[in-house]
């Protein structure tokens, strides 16, 4: 498994508790995210190291960079809903920056007031990537006062994350059910998850689109 791991008492220490942070491992050229499958497409993509088969690209679909809310997300592997197979996906920088140039908030309430409601409807039907911050989650799935982001895609940018814009396709099931014990077992000393920090990005205007807590 290429991932970076710590423990998660020690990565506590240093995360910022408050505000909108994208938390993600990522260095220069790569960044992880996360999804959950079912074993048809999950298979098939760490296989063929890109997405087809069953998956569908005539639907969004949904990328979190944060190890942790994609747990809350997926039950840690264990909801038996087609998300059993967890995936790491190691994704070209460039093409997650220019993802969040080209979205739009999901919801007009995410939005700071900068354009109105008629301009914001105009803007989603115009956008294929979605764009949301939801409340991040401690490793039982309590909501934290720290923000999350999310980020959906469809039409070319499904096309492009699916089949061009990744680099490596990891299958992590095994290590999220071993990690899991530990949560089921309070003991959150011995439980290791992904290396993350907060990221900021060169591009100022785009921090201030995000909302981006310095």
């Amino acid at each position: 498994m290429k991932l970076e791991l710590e423990r998660y008492t020690e990565q506590i220490e240093r995360w910022p508790q408050t505000g909108y942070h994208i938390m993600a491992q990522y260095g220069d050229k790569e960044i992880v995210v996360y999804q959950s499958y079912n074993r048809e497409i999950g298979n098939f993509a760490v296989q063929n190291q890109f997405f087809g088969g069953a998956f569908s690209f005539e639907r969004m679909t949904w990328i979190k960079p944060n190890f942790l809310w994609m747990m809350y997300r997926n039950g840690w592997g264990t909801k038996d809903n087609g998300q059993e197979v967890v995936l790491a996906i190691h994704l070209r920088k460039e093409s997650f920056e220019k993802y969040l140039n080209n979205a739009v908030y999901s919801s007009y309430n995410q939005v700071d007031g900068e354009i109105t409601h008629e301009e914001w409807k105009e803007a989603v039907k115009k956008s294929d990537v979605r764009l949301q911050w939801d409340p991040d989650h401690d490793p039982y799935g309590v909501n934290l006062e720290r923000r999350a982001i999310q980020i959906g895609l469809r039409n070319e940018f499904i096309r492009a994350f699916a089949t061009e814009d990744i680099l490596l396709i990891e299958d992590i099931s095994d290590f999220v059910a071993e990690q899991y014990t530990h949560v089921k077992n309070n003991s959150l000393e011995l439980l290791m998850v992904p290396k993350e920090k907060p990221l900021v990005f060169e591009d100022e205007m785009l921090n201030k689109k995000l909302k981006i807590s310095n």
